[in-house]
């Protein structure tokens, strides 16, 4: 119910390397190396380098990251089109690019990018992203920080719930110790390191949200399934937010 939609997380991978590439943090070649671990990356028609490539002289500043569900239209600023878009596939990245050779102080333009799975014939698989004129606003999203403690919260909550399911298979143990696991941050070098620590955390906790939704609890009664459901509700709520809050560190003013 909870998983992201798409075998694979383009988006995260695009907007953190993005961000590390446009700080020069890295190189052009090993940020898109980097995102394109799983299969090629096409923009429209366009290959994910040239299309980089080609927008950066024009004013491609930043990126930031989007995971939306169903009655949470997280870090997405609209329209319709690119809002329904993004739910549907649980991920997205917003490209802000400024005409910056114009010498006016003009509002930056927001390029909404969603990803599909791009499968041909029996031997190719990559990603086709399209592309969207979004609202040049900000998304209201959580701060590093506010993230950070509701993800400390929803580790309480989840430990609780599991104690409370049959541990099938082993499963319930496995997702306590994957609580416990250390796990390194998919986030590339120019994140601060609370992002770092966030982002793993995250991540941690993402695995066991899908082992805990495989855990049928038959041993639950009616209220304790309720609880259960909001449990994981919650959970998934914040991991969302701190993974987008970490990707989108980097843009965080300075305090």
């Amino acid at each position: 119910m909870f998983l992201m939609r798409l075998s694979s997380q383009p988006a995260p991978a695009l907007a953190a390397w993005g961000n590390a590439w446009l700080s020069g943090h890295v190189g052009l070649d090993e940020a898109v190396d980097a995102v394109e671990r799983s299969g090629p990356h096409l923009v429209g028609q366009v290959p994910l380098r040239s299309w980089l490539a080609e927008l950066r002289p024009v004013g491609l500043r930043s990126f930031r990251l989007a995971l939306p569900a169903p009655g949470d239209p997280l870090g997405l600023t609209g329209p319709a089109p690119f809002n329904e878009a993004a739910v549907e596939a649980g991920q997205a990245v917003l490209a802000s690019v400024t005409d910056s050779g114009t010498g006016f102080a003009v509002p930056d333009s927001i390029v909404g990018l969603v990803p599909a799975e791009d499968l041909r014939g029996s031997s190719y698989a990559g990603i086709s992203w399209r592309l969207f004129e979004c609202r040049p606003s900000v998304p209201d999203v959580p701060s590093l920080a506010e993230a950070d403690g509701r993800l400390t919260l929803a580790i309480r909550d989840v430990t609780e719930v599991l104690m409370e399911i049959d541990d099938v298979n082993g499963r319930r143990g496995e997702a306590l110790n994957a609580l416990r696991a250390d796990t390194d941050s998919a986030l590339p070098p120019g994140y601060p390191a609370r992002a770092h620590r966030v982002d793993a955390l995250a991540a941690r906790l993402k695995l066991v949200l899908g082992i805990a939704e495989e855990l049928a609890g038959s041993n639950l009664t009616a209220s304790q399934m309720h609880r259960r459901e909001e449990a994981l509700r919650l959970l998934d709520r914040a991991v969302r937010r701190a993974r987008v809050a970490a990707h989108n560190a980097v843009l965080e003013p300075a305090r």
